[in-house]
C-alpha cells in the first residue's frame, strides 16, 4: 500500500520529528545490544530505521520548494538542526561503524553482492563523516554540517525571494509585438483602462521576453535583473567554501574535490579536469563559429556591440531562419495532457509499464498522481507537478520519497517519487502549452523517476537512485531525453489541442534538424560551469573577488562569449551551493557519455522502438539501482566500455 501525502500537521513537524528521532535512537541503541550481530538482525533493521526517517522528512523539505511560504520556511528551519544533529550522531557513531565493519569482515563470503554493496557504501560513508576521529573533531564536524545546511537553505531562499521581487512593466505595445500570444496573455493586466504587460524572473516569463522581446533596452533590463539576483549570496558562497574546506581538512583530504570523488565513478581529480578540457577544446572552435553566425544576423539590425542579453533573441531569429523553426508554432501541439498521455503510451510500449491516474491528496490542485503498473500489479507511484507558480522554486527536478525494498517481515515496500517542473501555467482560457524544450525536460526528469521507481532491489540503501554514484546518476535521465527528438515518439502526443491534428513530418523534421543547433555553444557552456565548479573546490577561494577571478579564467579559456562584468551567475548557481552537485557538476557530461552510447545502440539497431533492447536496458540498468557500480552495469548492457565519440557524434560536433 502507498503512504498518502498528508501535511495537515505541518506546523507540528518539529515535535513529531523529535519524537520519531528519539524512538529511532532507542531502536538503534537496542540493536547495539545484540551480542552476535548479523546482516539480518542488525543491518536490515538499521536500514529500515533510516528509511522511516527519510519518509517523514522528505515531504517537509519538499513542500518548502513547491509551496513556499513563511510557514514552510519556519518549519524547515525548525526541523533542519534537529535532523542534522541526528544524522551527525549516526554518521559519527563509532559503535555503529565498528558493528558494520565486523559484519562486513565476518560474513563477506556468505552475503550476496547486493548486501556487500550496502556494507561497502556504509563503511565508506562512515569514514567520510569522521566516525574514526576524536570527539573534538567530531563536534566541529557536527557544527559545520549544520551551518552548511542552513547556508544552503538561505542561498535558495534568497534566490527565490529575489526572483519573486522583480517585475518589469511594459506599456508600449511595440515592445511586445514579437512575444507569442500565449505568453502575452499571461503577462497582460489592466490598469486604469490601459492594457500593460508584466514580465518577471519566473523562468517561463523571463524566457518569453528574453527570447522574443522587441525592445533591446527591456531585454537588457530583464537580463541584468536575472543575473544580478541575490547579491547577498556572494558572502554565503564565501562561508560555504571556507566551511567545506575546513571539513575536508579535518577528514584528511587535500580538497573538497578530492573528497567528493570518493563517492563517484571518476577516481582522480586530473581525470575529471582533463575530460572536461578535452571536451571544451574540441567544442570551442565550432562554438565561436556558431556565435559569429548569431552576431552576423544581429549586424543586419545595425547591432555591432552584440551583448549577452541579445543572445537568446538573435539565436531564436537564426533558428527560425535556418530551420523555419518557431517554438510558438509548436506549442498548441504540445498541450500538457496530450504530452503526458502520449509519453505514458511510449513508456508502456518500451518498458511494459502503465501509468494509471489516481485521485489522492497532493500539495496543489494541479499536481497529477499516477500509480505505475506492471503485469497488472502496482509497482510504484509518481506525483507530477509541472506548472510554474510564484511559491515554487525555479528549475526542474525529481525527488525520491519511498524506496522499493523487502522489509524485515518479508513484505514488499513500494517506491514513490515526485517530478517538479516550471512549465507555462494553464489559465481559464488556455491549457498549459509546452515548448519542445519543456518536453525534453519532462523526458529527462522521468528518466530519473524510472530509475528510482523500476528498481527491483530488496535493500533500500542501494535501491532506485540510492547508492548510485553521483557522476552517473544523470545517465538514465539523459538517455530518455534522446527519445524526445524521435519522429515516431513525437507523433504519439504532438497533436493540436483544438483540431487534434497530428504534427506533420515536415514540422517534426525541423525539430530534429534543429536539435544540434548551437550544440557547441551549449557544450562549452557546460564545460565552463563544470570546470568552474570542480576547480572552485580544488583550492580555497576566500573572497567573492577570488571566486570571480576563477570563473573569469575558466571563461577566458573556454567561453565563446564573455558576459558583462555585472553578471554574477555564481550567486544563482544553486546546483552547487544549494543542491548536491558541489565538485560534481561535471556529472552531467560524464554521464552523457554513457547515455549517448546507450542511445546509439537503438540507432544502430534501426529501430527506436526496439522493445527487446529497451527491456534489456530496464533489467540491466534501471532495475539494478545502486546495487552495482554503473560502469559494471553499463558493460552488462552494452558488452563494451562507453565511448566519448558517441556523445560528440550525437551532438553533431564530430561526424
Amino acid at each position: 500500500m502507498f503512504k498518502e501525502f498528508n501535511l495537515e500537521k505541518l506546523t507540528d513537524s518539529k515535535v513529531l520529528l523529535e519524537k520519531l528521532l528519539e524512538q529511532s535512537k532507542n531502536e538503534i541503541l537496542e540493536l547495539m545490544e545484540i551480542e552476535n550481530k548479523t546482516y539480518e538482525n542488525f543491518v536490515t533493521p538499521y536500514q529500515e530505521i533510516g528509511e522511516s526517517i527519510n519518509n517523514f522528512v522528505t515531504p517537509i523539505f519538499h513542500i518548502d520548494s513547491v509551496k513556499n511560504s513563511e510557514t514552510t520556511g519556519k518549519v524547515y528551519e525548525e526541523c533542519l538542526p534537529i535532523i542534522s544533529k541526528y544524522q551527525t550522531w549516526i554518521s559519527q557513531n563509532d559503535n555503529i561503524y565498528i558493528a558494520l565493519k565486523d559484519i562486513q569482515s565476518n560474513y563477506k563470503t556468505s552475503l550476496n553482492d547486493i548486501q556487500n554493496k550496502v556494507l561497502d557504501n556504509e563503511v565508506r560513508d562512515f569514514k567520510l563523516s569522521g566516525s574514526h576521529l576524536d570527539d573534538t573533531k567530531k563536534k566541529r564536524l557536527e557544527e559545520i554540517n549544520l551551518t552548511l545546511s542552513e547556508l544552503s537553505h538561505k542561498f535558495s531562499q534568497n534566490l527565490l525571494n529575489a526572483t519573486n521581487e522583480f517585475e518589469m512593466i511594459v506599456e508600449n505595445k511595440e515592445d511586445v509585438k514579437e512575444v507569442p500570444a500565449s505568453d502575452l496573455e499571461l503577462a497582460a493586466f489592466e490598469e486604469e483602462g490601459i492594457t500593460k504587460y508584466k514580465f518577471t524572473l519566473q523562468f517561463p516569463s523571463y524566457m518569453a521576453y528574453i527570447t522574443y522581446g522587441t525592445s533591446r533596452l527591456k531585454r537588457e533590463e530583464l537580463y541584468k535583473a536575472f543575473c544580478t539576483r541575490a547579491p547577498e549570496n556572494g558572502k554565503i558562497i564565501e562561508q560555504i567554501l571556507t566551511l567545506k574546506n575546513e571539513m575536508v581538512k579535518i577528514l584528511g583530504f587535500n580538497s573538497y574535490s578530492e573528497y567528493s570523488l570518493e563517492t563517484k565513478m571518476a577516481t582522480k581529480e586530473e581525470e575529471v579536469v582533463s575530460f572536461l578540457e578535452e571536451l571544451g577544446h574540441k567544442g570551442k572552435e565550432k562554438a565561436i563559429e556558431e556565435l559569429n553566425e548569431i552576431k552576423d544576423l544581429a549586424l543586419k539590425d545595425g547591432i555591432n556591440d552584440f551583448r549577452s542579453s541579445d543572445m537568446a533573441y538573435y539565436s531564436e531569429k537564426l533558428k527560425r531562419a535556418k530551420y523555419d523553426l518557431d517554438e510558438e508554432y509548436y506549442r498548441p501541439y504540445f498541450e500538457q495532457k496530450s504530452v503526458l498521455d502520449g509519453f505514458f503510451e511510449f513508456l508502456y510500449q518500451m518498458f511494459d509499464v502503465k501509468f494509471e491516474q489516481v485521485d489522492t491528496k497532493a500539495w496543489d490542485e494541479k499536481v497529477k498522481v499516477y500509480n505505475l503498473l506492471s503485469n497488472g500489479k502496482e509497482i510504484g507511484r509518481i506525483y507530477i507537478d509541472l506548472e510554474a507558480r510564484k511559491d515554487k522554486r525555479g528549475g526542474a527536478w525529481m525527488n525520491s520519497w519511498h524506496s522499493h525494498y523487502i522489509n524485515a517481515k518479508g513484505q514488499k515496500e513500494l517506491p514513490t517519487a515526485y517530478i517538479v517542473c516550471n512549465f507555462p501555467p494553464s489559465s481559464q482560457a488556455t491549457p498549459s502549452l509546452l515548448r519542445h524544450s519543456d518536453v525534453v525536460t519532462l523526458f529527462h526528469e522521468m528518466g530519473h523517476a524510472l530509475h528510482h521507481l523500476l528498481s527491483d532491489i530488496s535493500e533500500p540503501y542501494v535501491s532506485g537512485i540510492s547508492g548510485v554514484a553521483w557522476d552517473t546518476v544523470e545517465f538514465p535521465s539523459q538517455f530518455l531525453e534522446y527519445f524526445s527528438y524521435d519522429k515516431d515518439v513525437l507523433k504519439l502526443f504532438a497533436k493540436h489541442y483544438k483540431t487534434k491534428e497530428v504534427l506533420n513530418d515536415e514540422a517534426i523534421n525541423r525539430i530534429i534538424k534543429a536539435k544540434n543547433f548551437q550544440s557547441s555553444l551549449a557544450l562549452v557552456r557546460q564545460v565552463e560551469l563544470a570546470l568552474f565548479d570542480f576547480k572552485l573546490y580544488q583550492d580555497l577561494y576566500k573572497t567573492e573577488k577570488e571566486v570571480q577571478n576563477l570563473l573569469d579564467s575558466v571563461r577566458a579559456e573556454f567561453a565563446a562569449m564573455t558576459p558583462p562584468s555585472y553578471n554574477k551567475f555564481q550567486n544563482g548557481f544553486s546546483h552547487i551551493f544549494a543542491g548536491g552537485y558541489a565538485a560534481g557538476y561535471y556529472s552531467y557530461k560524464w554521464a552523457e557519455v554513457l547515455s549517448a552510447d546507450a542511445f546509439y545502440m537503438f540507432i544502430d539497431s534501426k529501430n527506436i522502438f526496439n522493445k527487446e533492447l529497451a527491456i534489456k536496458y530496464k533489467e540491466t540498468i534501471l532495475s539494478k539501482g545502486g546495487s552495482k557500480n554503473m560502469d559494471e552495469l553499463f558493460y552488462n548492457f552494452a558488452q563494451r566500455k562507453p565511448s566519448v565519440d558517441s556523445l560528440l557524434k550525437i551532438d553533431g560536433i564530430i561526424s
